[in-house]
Formats: structure tokens, sequence, C-alpha cells
């Protein structure tokens, strides 16, 4: 499978929302990355359901979201009503991950865990098999344009032995200071979508960029 990209709209234009989201639909890109952030799980307010459903009537290819947010296990089915394709929860936020997890999957989304940088890919050991993809943060999740921690090459590595281990089918995907300088690192690692924010929407050229992360 050739890599995916996955725009994060936390660095779109949200003055003009509409505009960055039909570049993103006339692009290479595979689907939209979408932040939801309470101000409780991480030190920062994104955006929320409304948003998403809105975004939702304008997109055009799956939307990601990616829960940092304390008991997301209370909003599943508010996020598929939102238009969620793809919904990941963190495994720091949760307490029961195997429940929620297919709970995900049970509204029709597929589903995928979350790891912060600083959590272990062998704690997913049990559950690898279940998930549809795991995001490993290589930033400390909160706030767009920080810079990427190297350590993250070491767990997609890991994370990648351990999906050949189990014979599970998830996706590897890595959000958090992805440019056009790490990217093909990450691939070679094993990353299977990679999310980039500043690195498009911040770029001269924003369709030209995704392309450039497309032809890796």
């Amino acid at each position: 499978m050739s890599h995916l990209i996955a725009p994060s709209l936390l660095s779109a234009n949200f003055g003009n929302l509409q505009h960055d989201i039909d570049m993103v639909n006339k692009s290479e890109a595979d689907w939209f990355h979408l932040d939801v952030m309470d101000g409780v799980f991480v030190p920062n307010i994104s955006f929320g359901i409304p948003v998403i459903s809105a975004i939702k009537k304008w997109a055009e290819k799956p939307l990601d979201v990616h829960l940092m947010i304390v008991q997301p296990e209370r909003y599943m089915g508010d996020f598929k009503k939102a238009g969620a394709d793809i919904l990941t929860v963190h495994y720091e936020a949760v307490t029961h991950l195997d429940r929620t997890i297919h709970a995900i999957k049970q509204e029709g989304m597929k589903a995928g865990v979350v790891l912060n940088p600083h959590t272990s890919v062998l704690l997913l050991e049990n559950i690898i098999t279940e998930v549809d993809l795991v995001l490993l943060m290589s930033v400390n999740p909160g706030f767009g344009g920080q810079q990427f921690i190297e350590n993250s090459y070491t767990k997609i590595h890991q994370l990648k032995e351990l999906i050949i281990k189990k014979g599970s089918s998830a996706l590897i995907e890595v959000d958090g200071g992805v440019n056009l300088e790490n990217a093909p690192k990450l691939i070679q690692a094993g990353a299977d979508v990679l999310v980039a924010g500043n690195a498009i929407f911040k770029s001269a050229n924003p369709s030209q960029t995704i392309r450039s992360f497309k032809s890796l």
C-alpha cells in the first residue's frame, strides 16, 4: 500500500475554512485529519461536533477524527452523526479500551488508538489485532507547530514489529512535526499514514506540497 497523507485542519485558515477544504478535496490527499481538544486532556481547546458537521458537508474524503478528550466513550454516536469515518482515542484517556474500540466499530467507524510520546507501544499487545490503526504522537499533543521528537522512529519500528508478530492489519499513523524532510525516514521506518499541518497549510503552494508528500 502506498502511504496516505492526511492534512491536519488544525493548521488551516478558519477564517476561510471552505477554501482550504476545497483545496484538500482537489489535491492528492487521502484523508482530512481533525483534532478535537477539550482543554482538559490537553492544554488547548480546538473545535467540536458542530464544526465537524460543517466540514462533513464540504469534505469529499474520509474524516479522520482524533479525540484528545477525557471520557471519549460518551460521544461515540455523536461523532458518527457528525460525519467521522475514522475515530481514534488516546490510550491514556480510556479506562476500558477494548470496550471503547468495539463501540466505535459498532457505530460503523474505523477504530484507532493513539499513544502519547512517552507511552510504550508494547502496551498495545493485547489490543493490536482489534484496531484499524495506531496513531503515534511525534510531539506532545495539544498544539500545532511543535518540534518533532526523534525517538518516534524507534517507536514506529517497535510498533511495526508488534503488528507483524501478532498478524494485525493495523495501519501506523504519525502526527506531529511531520515535514518533507523527515517524511521519507518515517515511511522507511514503517509509517502508513502521515498527518501534516503547518508543513502543508503554511507552505506557498499547499496542493503542490501534498503532491510532494505523496510522491515520496
